[in-house]
């Protein structure tokens, strides 16, 4: 694997370029001791690929794996990248749940329209599908320009706007109490006038995706989401990799209750051996 290359960085606020004592012998000869600078690079990595592991990082540095550890609790010390199981994602990772609702509607934008172009083509006409809030499912809803004949439920409240006039025979506003900031209702998942109801794919955005399952910020959205899971025959998680190894506050479901992930970058070792053994199937968006 190739290294990356080091560049020189600006120090840390009461940082010296001298080496901690622990880490005065590591390093491939480029400068990569010198922890200023290997920081500044694991920084940089993160911002690149959204989701970063403790084994790559040691591997690509050539340094302990408790010299990385060290370093990413640094850098999440000051509020740099965010710690997960495993590794690290970037700040900006998480952006959907505390930046107001139209910077997280922008977010990697193009990252989710490559996921829900990839989404839509799993979708055949005449589907009923149960879609969750984000906006990289309003990425997918717009992406549904070829089908014909779905019938759609959503708690996403932008939602119905992106669906394209020809695609719907029917969609469904789910009710429940109406979340603002995050543009969707949190309530059961089916109508008082007809109680539970069944689709074919369930297509839901997470905040995390870790070896333990899938998780979100919010314990009712966890709900409603494992709700939406059950009600379906399938369930498609559209996600980028900045999700990847994240376990947030809620949990979800395990790997096991899912079918398909589609994502813009491949999982790290750990989580896609995980993934292997729980049978799910993984599409990178390209």
């Amino acid at each position: 694997m190739n290294k990356i290359a080091a560049t020189e960085p600006p120090l840390a606020e009461g940082e010296s370029l001298r080496p901690a004592a622990a880490e005065q012998n590591e390093g491939d000869g480029q400068g990569f001791a010198l922890p200023a600078r290997r920081r500044s690079e694991l920084l940089r990595a993160a911002k690149k690929r959204g989701a970063i592991t403790v084994a790559e990082l040691a591997e690509e540095f050539a340094v302990s794996l408790d010299t990385i550890r060290r370093d990413l609790d640094y850098l999440a010390g000051r509020g740099l990248l965010i710690r997960t199981h495993g590794g690290a994602v970037a700040v900006d990772g998480f952006l959907e749940r505390d930046a107001p609702y139209t910077q997280r509607l922008n977010a990697r934008a193009a990252e989710k329209a490559r996921i829900g172009r990839a989404a839509a083509a799993l979708i055949n006409d005449g589907e009923t599908l149960i879609v969750n809030g984000g906006s990289t499912a309003r990425a997918f809803a717009a992406a549904l320009g070829e089908r014909r004949r779905l019938t759609i439920v959503t708690n996403n409240l932008g939602l119905p706007s992106e669906v394209p006039e020809s695609v719907a025979r029917s969609i469904y506003l789910l009710g429940g109490h109406v979340r603002q900031e995050l543009q969707v209702t949190i309530g059961a998942v089916g109508f008082p006038q007809a109680g539970p109801i069944t689709a074919d794919t369930a297509i839901l955005g997470v905040g995390g995706i870790s070896i333990e399952g899938l998780s979100t910020t919010m314990l009712e959205e966890a709900a409603m989401m494992a709700a939406m899971i059950s009600a379906a025959r399938r369930t498609v998680v559209i996600a980028d990799a900045a999700k990847f190894g994240a376990a947030v506050f809620a949990h979800i479901a395990p790997l096991d209750r899912i079918d398909t992930i589609v994502t813009d970058e491949p999982p790290p070792p750990d989580l896609a051996a995980a993934v292997e053994a729980a049978g799910v199937v993984v599409i990178v968006a390209k």
